[in-house]
């Protein structure tokens, strides 16, 4: 029933992963658009944390251990709980976009290499629009516009931190730590990502050449096999070639002529 429920459910997620995106950012894309459009947007993104809980709290029904259920998935479970705080308002897609990357019907190295990709984009947006929204109205913040914030969220992701663009309020603070974390772990997972591709290529060619090796050597053994066996079949068809037949004698040679 949780794997029905899961695969049935993946495609309307994310769904709401981009409709959820799209409300979170227009508000503070679009900071003078008409209230209505704001107000909008935050009913979005009620309705979508209403459609994480249901979905939730249906998982851990269905769930055979209920103990086990919560323990493996604490970012559903806080964007469930925490849906008031601000910054953790984030976790709701988040959270969506790791359920619908477990429920990914790939191959792991598809997989991964998805997530990763997704993961990357994700955050810099994200994470630049969470620092335009915190930054841009504080006193001494000199991220005021979208172009910065990006330029400062990939500069943060890549550990680089040029100095050009950084947060001066607390919050804003906290979310380059989360980004500068989120930067190394994504870099951990492409190294090994790329490391185990390379392990597990050197290890089919591995298997591929003991195979290769193994035939031949099949082959050899049966070539001496046939060797041993056709002269063991040649060797008395040769002696009875050299001797003559029974009662037969040999003609005498002849005598020369004078």
């Amino acid at each position: 029933m949780k794997d029905c429920w899961e695969k049935r459910t993946q495609t309307p997620l994310l769904i709401l992963a981009v409709a959820f995106g799209v409300a979170y950012a227009v508000p503070i894309v679009a900071p003078d658009a008409t209230p209505w459009i704001h107000e909008l947007c935050l009913a979005v993104e009620w309705v979508v944390w209403g459609a994480f809980a249901l979905d939730y709290a249906v998982r851990l029904a269905l769930a055979p251990s209920k103990r086990h259920f919560v323990r493996h998935h604490p970012l559903d479970l806080l964007a469930v709980l925490l849906p008031l705080v601000q910054p953790l308002r984030l976790l709701r897609l988040v959270s969506t976009l790791l359920l619908v990357g477990r429920r990914a019907r790939m191959a792991p190295q598809i997989r991964l290499t998805t997530y990763v990709a997704g993961a990357v984009v994700g955050l810099m947006m994200f994470g630049s629009l969470a620092v335009l929204h915190v930054e841009r109205s504080a006193p001494d913040g000199n991220i005021k516009t979208l172009g910065d914030a990006v330029w400062w969220s990939f500069t943060t992701m890549t550990t680089v931190g040029y100095g050009d663009h950084a947060p001066t309020t607390g919050l804003g603070r906290v979310l380059a730590v989360g980004l500068m974390l989120s930067g190394i772990a994504l870099l951990g997972v492409v190294t090994a990502n790329i490391a185990a591709w390379f392990i597990s290529r050197f290890e089919r060619d591995d298997a591929v050449e003991r195979r290769q090796t193994e035939l031949l050597e099949a082959l050899t053994l049966e070539v001496r096999q046939l060797r041993a066996e056709v002269s063991r079949l040649s060797a008395p068809a040769s002696a009875t070639s050299a001797v003559p037949p029974q009662g037969e004698v040999p003609a005498a040679p002849s005598a020369p002529r004078s």
